[in-house]
């Protein structure tokens, strides 16, 4: 079976705290490791999705309204739903994200807070800023 499970590719999330939420792989780890004896994947998602806005909004509401708020997490490869969606990140964004320390975790987070603005103020990847409905 070849592996499927690469960075970039768009998952949901089956369990804990972000069940039910959209992620992306940012590393992929397929073997096993001192610390997680498990395959497990970084992942960096949307804990808060954008809300609506319309056009009797004033520009701070929109502003407000419009931002996405991430969470970063090291998940084992049985509570994540791959889908068909892909989101390239860049490969520098990739080398600033870090899980392992709680303040190398914070920094990331704001790395990708930016990320994801980015993307979703320009429209890209929409499927993705979307809440899940089910």
């Amino acid at each position: 079976m070849g592996k499927f499970l690469k960075t970039g590719k768009v998952c949901l999330l089956l369990q804990g705290r972000f069940a039910g939420r959209k992620a992306v792989i940012v590393q992929n780890t397929d073997s096993k490791t001192k610390t997680r004896q498990y395959g497990h994947a970084l992942v960096a998602g949307v804990d808060k999705y954008p809300l609506k806005i319309n056009k009797s909004m004033n520009k701070k509401r929109m502003a407000f309204r419009s931002r996405v708020r991430p969470f970063i997490k090291v998940v084992n490869h049985n509570h994540l739903m791959p889908t068909r969606y892909n989101l390239d990140l860049p490969a520098a964004a990739k080398k600033e994200i870090d899980a392992s320390e709680a303040a190398k975790k914070e920094a990331s987070k704001k790395v990708v807070r930016t990320l994801f603005q980015e993307r979703y103020k320009a429209g890209k990847n929409k499927w993705f800023f979307q809440k899940l409905r089910f």
